[in-house]
């Protein structure tokens, strides 16, 4: 009997380790299949952005070399003619970008807004361009806007011999050719963007604006685009990041050049971290650029957050 008693609490509190242990594992399960993608993001983003930090304070070179150097670096940098041509291209490019951006996507949602026929054919075509990777997209306007190949030469075979397209070779206009492939590529993530906030708008405001008589310019400027602004709020900080790390479609298309006229930030930090054999100088580039990211990202980041838990 007693025997038996023992087995009993034994089993007993056998089942209640085995309890526990199941218990213990449904909780924790999540935690414990997302724990290596964790740490390898932990490794290799964070971990690299440190080393990064570190190697712009250092005498790196060709090689990373961790003697410690200070702000050398750094001054190094800002005395680069490349870096100061680099920061002035960002400007006229982020600029222009954003600007066109914002202006032809609101544009396109209030046409596709007014139950326009095909409107999910048109949709579709004003979103592909989104598909396509920037090197897609860089590669494409290159041939397009090419003298030799590209709508130059078809005007020319048209009969049109005196039109001149040079942009794509001329050192003073180079920069605007990659703000139109830009512009074209991110300008119908944009238009969903705005869309999708003027689908959200409630329809009876705008019926009572419409009864009093309100003109559709007035309902516009008045109601509906006051009612957007953190959509707009959201597509600055998006193509404001896009346009800060811009590399690939720069490369693509314009490699760069002619000379430094469409160098910029990311262009320059690769060319000095694995061209010029200058790691140090490169990773002060990136550094900069992240700190450029983090201070519009971390903000916005808050302000959401925040804003989620009122």
């Amino acid at each position: 009997m007693q025997q038996n008693i023992a087995r009993d609490k034994a089993s007993t509190v056998s089942e209640s380790r085995n309890d526990k242990l199941i218990g213990y594992l449904q909780q924790h399960l999540p935690k414990l299949v997302l724990a290596p993608s964790f740490a390898v993001i932990l490794m290799f983003v964070y971990g690299f952005i440190l080393w990064t930090v570190y190697l712009s304070f250092s005498a790196s070179k060709m090689l990373p070399n961790y003697t410690w150097v200070g702000l050398e670096q750094w001054s190094r940098l800002w005395n680069t003619l490349t870096w100061q041509i680099s920061l002035q291209n960002l400007f006229i490019f982020s600029v222009l970008y954003i600007g066109l951006c914002i202006v032809i996507g609101l544009s396109l949602a209030i046409l596709l807004d007014q139950k326009i026929r095909l409107e999910g054919g048109l949709r579709t075509l004003y979103l592909y361009p989104m598909a396509l990777s920037f090197i897609v997209t860089g590669t494409a306007w290159k041939w397009f806007l090419n003298p030799g190949l590209g709508l130059e030469r078809t005007m020319h075979e048209w009969g049109f011999v005196d039109f001149k397209f040079d942009w794509l070779i001329n050192s003073d206009m180079a920069i605007y050719t990659v703000v139109i492939a830009g512009v074209w590529q991110a300008s119908g993530f944009i238009m969903a963007m705005f869309l999708a906030g003027l689908r959200g708008i409630d329809n009876e405001i705008l019926k009572a604006a419409q009864i009093d008589g309100a003109p559709a310019w007035k309902i516009y400027t008045r109601i509906i685009i006051p009612q957007l602004g953190p959509v707009f709020l959201s597509a600055f900080v998006v193509l404001l990041h896009l346009a800060i790390k811009s590399f690939d479609l720069v490369i693509a298309l314009t490699g760069g050049g002619p000379g430094n006229a469409t160098s910029l930030p990311a262009t320059f930090m690769y060319s000095y971290s694995f061209t010029r054999n200058q790691i140090g100088v490169g990773a002060s580039s990136a550094v900069f650029m992240l700190m450029i990211i983090a201070s519009i990202m971390v903000p916005y980041i808050y302000s959401e957050i925040k804003g989620g838990k009122k």
